[in-house]
Parts: structure tokens; sequence; C-alpha cells
């Protein structure tokens, strides 16, 4: 029998879907799962995408270019320009989801061997992505005593050596909700000037800042201009998760035309999702300020009942629409298996995510989730009502 990759082999599983059966069979047996393991908002997708999409006449369904929709890159480029970030539309390639595009800057940056410093914990995918690319991550701790803030430049700079090629952070951050201020920002712009490094950003969350905080963009850091790949999609914007349209942007000539033979070799993005992403750039602002205030009420609702439970305790999120809870039990990933398999209160439960599968570190994350609060307020108020319940009996409770 042939063997399987060795690439294959060392390919992590999803932290976040690998409970999937469990939850399935929990609803086979009639029991109500919440589901606030995925970022999968229930905020409707606006009404201009839809209607782009049935008002559609288009008879031959074409390769786009490969690196997007020019109407698209050039009213996304005013898009940024709005928001502070000076790019072109030469500077924009148009991604199958913003997974494509960190896959794009590692194989188009780094060698296989080369290490990327992340602040951890870090969206678990990034693993994935480093070692498909045959990049080694290499961590550095924050924590949830501080809210999961930039952990200090000294512990960064110390794990810097000849292989380190890059920094990647995700701001604001997934799984944390943190959002880094214009001050760390400029930290991380001193340390990438000062060893010549890569800063890749992810921000797919712009839009969700909290509490008057403002979104500092790498792409605003002077001096570093060609040392900087962000990545963007739609997917949370506009909730728009299955469209699967996401944005690389650099302005960096020679990164972007490297990856520009990456993009041609997988021909072009989905066309159906540039035509809803572009019509989604005329979404009205009074869209956001609804999805803004019904974010806060959740956030605040999520956060003040979680800290409610006795040995619970969660920082409040700055950004995106997830938290990081420590809980009084022995093992994430048993405890959240449990929930599904051997648990429910009034026919109903909850799935989370073992942060286990946020951290690199073996260890770590142990006694915690992430929650992501992406459902109504009741849905929410019954799923913590279940989690405190759940957490009186729970044989692993510490």
């Amino acid at each position: 029998m042939p063997t399987i990759s060795q690439r294959g082999t060392q390919m992590p599983a999803s932290p976040i879907r690998k409970l999937v059966p469990f939850a399935d069979a929990a609803k086979a047996r009639g029991i109500k799962v919440y589901h606030l393991n995925i970022g999968q908002p229930d905020i409707k997708t606006p009404e201009i995408a839809i209607e782009a999409m049935h008002k559609l006449q288009m008879p031959v369904v074409e390769y786009s270019h490969s690196a997007g929709i020019a109407s698209y890159r050039k009213k996304l480029a005013e898009y940024y320009v709005k928001n502070n970030i000076h790019i072109t539309s030469d500077e924009i390639m148009i991604t199958t989801g913003g997974s494509e595009a960190i896959s794009f800057a590692f194989q188009s940056c780094l060698d296989t061997g080369d290490e990327v410093i992340i602040p951890e914990p870090f969206y678990a995918n990034y693993n994935g992505f480093a070692t498909s690319a045959g990049v080694k991550v290499i961590p550095v701790l924050s924590n949830i005593e501080n809210g999961f803030a930039l952990p200090p430049i000294s512990e960064i700079e110390k794990l810097i050596n000849p292989k380190t090629k890059g920094i990647f952070i995700c701001n604001p951050n997934n799984p944390t909700g943190y959002l880094y201020s214009q001050k760390e920002m400029e930290q991380l712009r001193d340390i990438v000037l000062k060893h010549d490094l890569y800063l890749f950003s992810d921000e797919v969350y712009r839009e969700f800042c909290y509490d008057g905080a403002v979104h500092y963009s790498a792409m605003r850091l002077k001096d570093i201009e060609n040392n900087v790949i962000m990545v963007d999609s739609v997917s949370k914007r506009y909730s728009e998760c299955g469209i699967r349209i996401g944005a690389f942007i650099t302005r960096n000539k020679e990164v972007f035309a490297t990856a520009m033979k990456f993009a041609q070799a997988r021909l072009s993005p989905p066309t159906f999702g540039q035509i809803a992403a572009e019509a989604s750039l005329n979404t009205p602002t009074e869209y956001f300020k609804e999805v803004y205030d019904e974010y806060i009420k959740r956030r605040n609702f999520l956060v003040e009942g979680l800290n409610k439970i006795p040995g619970v305790y969660t920082p409040v999120p700055k950004g995106a629409f997830y938290t990081v809870a420590r809980l009084p039990i022995d093992n994430a990933d048993e405890f959240c298996k449990w929930m599904l398999s051997d648990f429910s209160y009034k026919n109903q439960t909850v799935m989370m995510a073992p942060a286990t599968g946020f951290y690199s570190t073996p260890g770590k994350g142990m006694n915690e989730v992430r929650l992501a609060y992406v459902l109504n307020i009741e849905d929410l108020g019954h799923a913590i009502e279940t989690l405190e319940k759940a957490l009186e009996v729970y044989p692993g409770r510490k």
C-alpha cells in the first residue's frame, strides 16, 4: 500500500472542526447544540450582495484575471483609502479567501526551514499554512492576565535568529479579540526594521473594534513599506464566509510578482464570489452600525455572564467577535468533547473550541476555550446557563 506523504502526516487537523462528529451525534440524539466554536456569524449578508447575484446576467462564466476582476480591485482600493490605507489596485490581489492569501504570502516570502514568529494563542490554521509551505512557527506567549496584549518586544527579539524571516500578527486577534494599539504596532515596526523581517498582518476583523478603540493597520507603518504583507477577507466584514473571497496586499513589487505566479497556477479566484464582494462595497453605513451595536451587546452579555460563573474568567475583548475564557477544568479537549458526548441540560449543550489548538507550545491552553459570540442574545443566555451547569458536574473540574 502506498505511503502517505510526510507533509500530509505533519499537517495538523483543525481543532475547531475536529469535534464536529460529536456535535452531529448529539444532534442525532435530539440535543440542541449552541455553536460557539466557530466564527460563523448569524448576521445577515448585505441585501445588495444577494441582489447582485440574483440580477446577474452572465451567459458564460469566464475566468477572471488571476489577480481578480479589475473593477473590484479598483473599488477595493478606494475602500482602503477611505480607511487611511493608501494603496492602489495594482497592489491588491484577490484570493480564494484570506486562507489562500496567507498561503501565497508564506510561499512567496519564506523557504523551507525558515521561521516565522507568531504571538500565541493564534488562529489554528496558521499552523496548517506554515506546514504546507515547510515553514516553522515559533510561538511567543501572550497571556490572559493582561488580555493577551502583544508580548514584550524583548521576548520577541530573543527568538530572532538567522532562520527568522518574519513576524505574523492577527489584528484584531482571533482567537482572543485583542486589538493591537498604534504603540504596539510601532514597536513591531521597529523590530522588523532592525532585523529586516517581513511583517504579515491578518486584518480580516478590521471593522470590529469596540469601546472607541481604533484599528491601526500595518500598511500605515512608516519605513517598512516593502516589508509588510496584509491579508484581508470579506467573510466576517459582510458575513459572507461562503463566497471565499480574500485579498493579498503589498507594496513590495517583487513579492507581488512572485505571488502572481502562484495565483496564475490556480488560474483565478471565484467569479461569483468577486461579484458579490464588489457589490458589498456599496453596503449602506447603517448596516455596519447595526452590526456593531449587536456585537457590543453580545460581547458584554457573554463576558458578564461568563465572569459570573464560579471559577471562570475572561477578559473584555476590544475587537473581532471571540473571547478566550479560563475554566476550572483539567483538560479543555476532553471537556469540550464531554460537553457533546456525555452532557446536556434541558436537552441542550454547547460546542466550544479547546484553546489547546490555538497554542503551538505543548501543554498551553489546557484550561482555556475560545467562544465566538456569533449567536443572538437569547441563544447566548441558554449557552451560558448550560455551561455553568456543566461545570458543576464535570468530573475533571479543578
